[in-house]
């Protein structure tokens, strides 16, 4: 699935388009992986391995060119890189390319076609702009945080998913796709101001739209979406594993209630929410007298929407996905989902290769952008470019 051969990747998606990555956390590895994944050349700009970590595990498809920024002949390659670019992917802190010499209003003058995208935690402007912070604080600036956690407890942030990756890698890469599709229409690049706190703000638009229908009207932990149903909730099996139960409408529940083996007759009703506590217990009971394979074999030929809980060496093996091939395997043995969602003509064909290691392709890609062998020798005998292999033919 992850083959690509030389006809797929030109006939990918975003074939063409030329992105540079700023190295950073969690968000941008993203942002650019969604872009190489549908075919976009995607050049990772790595600081000089001295200086960096290579922390990047979503550097699929991805090229590495290693560059000191803080040198004003790294900043100068950089800007002529950005010439010949489609998109750069900022990553920094309000106002770091500033003082690089290398924000919005330098880089789109050189080039008027440029999309600039600045990923950040809180914006460009604000209060927090310049302030540190993580996927946690991002989350509870945005309100959704206040939802999440079960009754009586805290809330909770769900690993660093929501702010991090869906309000900040996906929504800046489908800001990207906006932007350049506009550019189609108007010749003109433009700066793409992502915020993780509004991008998960966004993500989170029916938890707002849907106050007046009384889904949130209960505590946290207590409503119908947030592990207060006991037709809504996750249930522990006799070997120690977990069902999924989303029953929600009354001709699922009722294929739920068949399923454990219960007289509807014999309970209270459905959306009888003073005796939801009491059918949790009752469901809890009845789940943990058979193993999660036993559960499957009642329930996987219903709509009672149970589903098993699957580990992460368990998702790729699971008949469902193996028949759609939702997760791949590279050269390397590592298993990772399969880029989505799939296009009919022109699906995105993942890299099988490894991630690159830091400077693996600087002078390649130097030379791609027009840079003369002179040229590279004299960054490379400055310090401002580094290559993988020191001894690369220059």
């Amino acid at each position: 699935m992850c083959r690509r051969s030389p006809a797929a990747a030109v006939a990918m998606a975003l074939s063409g388009v030329r992105v540079l990555e700023l190295a950073g956390l969690a968000p941008a590895p993203l942002c650019g992986m969604i872009l190489a994944d549908f075919g976009a050349q995607v050049v990772r700009v790595d600081r000089l391995s001295q200086s960096a970590l290579a922390t990047d595990v979503q550097a699929r498809g991805k090229r590495s060119l290693a560059l000191d920024l803080k040198r004003p002949q790294g900043a100068a390659v950089l800007k002529r890189l950005c010439g010949g670019a489609d998109v750069l992917i900022e990553p920094f802190r309000h106002g770091v390319m500033e003082k690089l010499g290398l924000g919005p209003e330098v880089l789109l003058q050189e080039n008027p076609r440029l999309i600039y995208a600045r990923l950040t935690g809180f914006g460009q402007t604000g209060k927090y702009a310049e302030s540190a912070g993580h996927d946690i604080n991002y989350l509870a600036l945005s309100g959704a945080l206040s939802k999440l956690g079960r009754k009586n407890e805290n809330p909770y942030a769900p690993v660093n998913l929501l702010a991090d990756f869906a309000g900040g890698g996906v929504m800046c890469a489908m800001g990207i796709v906006i932007a350049l599709f506009e550019r189609a229409k108007s010749g003109r690049g433009q700066v793409i101001d992502a915020s993780m706190v509004e991008g998960v703000a966004y993500l989170s638009s029916f938890l707002w739209k849907s106050q007046n229908l009384g889904l949130w009207s209960q505590p946290r932990g207590e409503n119908l979406l947030d592990s207060g149903a006991p037709f809504y909730e996750t249930y522990r099996t006799s070997d120690g594993k977990f069902m999924a139960v989303g029953a929600i409408e009354p001709q699922f529940y009722n294929q739920l209630i068949e399923g454990l083996g219960l007289n509807l007759d014999e309970l209270p009703a459905q959306m009888s929410f003073s005796d939801w506590p009491e059918m949790k217990k009752k469901f809890a009971s009845i789940f943990a007298q058979k193993t999660q394979a036993e559960w499957c074999s009642i329930f996987d030929s219903t709509d009672a929407c149970v589903t098993p809980v699957l580990s992460v060496s368990d998702v790729a093996s699971h008949p469902h996905n193996k028949e759609r091939n939702s997760f791949i395997e590279n050269d390397q043995g590592e298993i990772s989902p399969r880029p989505a969602p799939v296009l009919s003509r022109t699906p995105a064909v993942p890299s099988c290769k490894r991630d690159p290691f830091i400077g693996e392709h600087t002078e390649e890609i130097l030379l791609e952008y027009g840079f003369t062998k002179q040229e590279i020798a004299k960054l490379y005998s400055d310090k401002t470019i580094e290559f993988k292999n020191p001894k690369a033919s220059l």
